[in-house]
């Protein structure tokens, strides 16, 4: 089991967030949810305060969680992470020079005072989006599948663009402080009842081609958080974080030949294995995934 740890984790209220925080609760850690809503679920700790504003981000990691750590009378805990997923969650929801703004701005704030303030371990979330197929204008083959963190990414919206730039952030805020800086490359995000959608992705497989037909289980993703929280030394890294499989029922190769002809494939895949390549965090993090859709798909 991970060693229990005090964290901040920024947006838990989210899609993402709300199955994450809980995970992280029941491996005994402590979670306090920094967003603009609070998170009603057993446990957890709340503090209403915005990204873009970098007092209240300083402010926040120099708080208590909650009265009780009033008692000891030894001053306020330092926070051994800080998990970081609030943002504007995609494109058309804001201008794309506020999605931008809030994004970027946001987790340079959020980063910069948990470097300053002596946070050792910070995970950010980046995005599938990155790499410039799901927001495209018009329709975008990659340049090379699968889609591996060596990959250069190259998206052309706002949303996507920000994420790039928030990975080039945690970089450098890393070069400087040599602390650990993981950025999560998080694929389309489904939660538990999503799974109904299945059946309509496998008789319409084309709406999934501009998620590279990648998904991640909210719960899954939670594990690769507390995995990332109990793997030290690393320094900068990127990782995908998606599930094994794609969300469709047919087998790799056929998905690239009917989606994404004549685009170059780097590597054997398996039978069914993602185009999304969740590889390396089954190789360095030591993900297994508990959620495959198969568990939770008839027929």
């Amino acid at each position: 089991m991970t060693k229990r740890k005090r964290i901040l984790f920024t947006g838990g209220s989210g899609k993402a967030g709300r199955h994450v925080v809980p995970y992280l609760l029941d491996r005994g850690h402590r979670v306090v949810n920094v967003d603009l809503t609070p998170l009603n679920h057993p446990g957890v700790d709340n503090l209403t305060a915005d990204i873009t504003q970098s007092g209240e981000m300083f402010n926040v990691m120099t708080s208590y969680a909650n009265f009780d750590e009033l008692e000891p009378g030894t001053g306020v805990p330092r926070f051994d992470a800080v998990v970081h997923f609030a943002a504007v969650p995609r494109i058309l929801i804001r201008p794309d020079n506020e999605t931008f703004r809030v994004n970027t701005i946001g987790t340079y704030n959020v980063i910069e005072a948990a470097v300053k303030l002596g946070v050792t371990k910070i995970v950010v979330a980046s995005s599938e989006t990155t790499y410039g197929i799901c927001f495209a204008d018009g329709r975008a083959d990659p340049k090379c599948l699968p889609l591996e963190e060596d990959y250069d990414v190259d998206p052309m919206d706002s949303y996507g663009l920000s994420k790039v730039v928030n990975e080039q952030t945690a970089r450098a805020f890393q070069r400087r402080s040599g602390l650990d800086i993981y950025a999560l490359r998080i694929g389309n995000v489904i939660e538990p009842h999503e799974y109904e959608k299945f059946p309509d992705f496998f008789a319409n497989p084309e709406q999934r081609r501009r998620n590279a037909f990648c998904y991640i289980d909210a719960r899954d993703l939670g594990q690769i958080v507390d995995r990332c929280l109990a793997t030290d030394g690393l320094g900068y890294q990127v990782f995908n974080a998606g599930n094994d499989d794609n969300s469709a029922n047919l087998p790799a190769r056929e998905l690239i030949d009917r989606f994404f002809p004549g685009v170059p494939v780097t590597r054997p895949l398996g039978e069914y294995e993602a185009l999304f390549s969740n590889r390396k965090i089954r190789d360095i993090l030591g993900f297994r995934e508990d959620h495959n859709w198969r568990k939770y798909v008839k027929g």
